[in-house]
């Protein structure tokens, strides 16, 4: 197994490493790339994200600045919103569902790094996936941490660090980030205007 493949298989590996290396700056180009498009060149952007992403779906919105580390682990669903700022450190596979809308300044950090300081300078790290559900709202400023699932439909408040998996359909916030309440029918909004 090369250090790729031990990274995708949630190894404890040496990360710095030339195929590594390759493939993070192969990423960071596009990435530079796709920052550098106004907003209105919506076609050239698009075919960045699908050559950046291993799976876009429809109607993916994703504003500038964004940072990732491969791009190739991460899966997007349908209606698509990231907002400005969006980190994805996707060293393992990160699977967002369909209708997700994500806030500003967010941070999905599959990896982790040795805790004693000679090995962190080694480059040992491990990664784990994060996986979230359909129609699922992840307000600004929060950070999902490595082996993470949120359920369907959940709502992370703005500022959370979700360290666990949260459960379908719920308000779940803080440090670290808990379930509060489930969402109910008694939180539909009965007059739009």
């Amino acid at each position: 197994m090369n250090e790729l493949e031990k990274m995708r298989a949630g190894l404890w590996l040496h990360a710095v490493c030339p195929p590594i290396g390759e493939a993070l700056r192969r990423t960071e180009e596009l990435v530079f790339t796709l920052n550098a498009l106004p907003p209105s060149r919506r076609e050239e952007r698009e075919a960045i994200l699908k050559r950046l992403f291993g799976r876009v779906g429809r109607n993916c919105c994703l504003h500038s600045p964004f940072h990732c580390d491969f791009g190739e682990s991460i899966s997007i669903g349908d209606d698509f919103v990231g907002n400005f700022g969006l980190t994805i450190l996707d060293e393992a596979p990160v699977t967002i569902g369909d209708r997700v809308l994500i806030g500003p300044n967010v941070g999905i950090y599959t990896v982790n790094h040795a805790l004693l300081p000679d090995q962190r300078a080694e480059g040992i790290m491990r990664s784990l996936p994060v996986t979230i559900g359909n129609d699922v709202w992840i307000g600004g400023h929060t950070v999902v941490t490595q082996g993470v699932t949120i359920g369907d439909g959940t709502v992370i408040g703005a500022g959370s660090v979700v360290t666990r998996d949260i459960p379908a359909g719920v308000v779940a916030v803080g440090n670290p980030c808990r379930v509060v309440r489930p969402v109910t029918e008694a939180d539909r909004i009965a007059e739009v205007f």
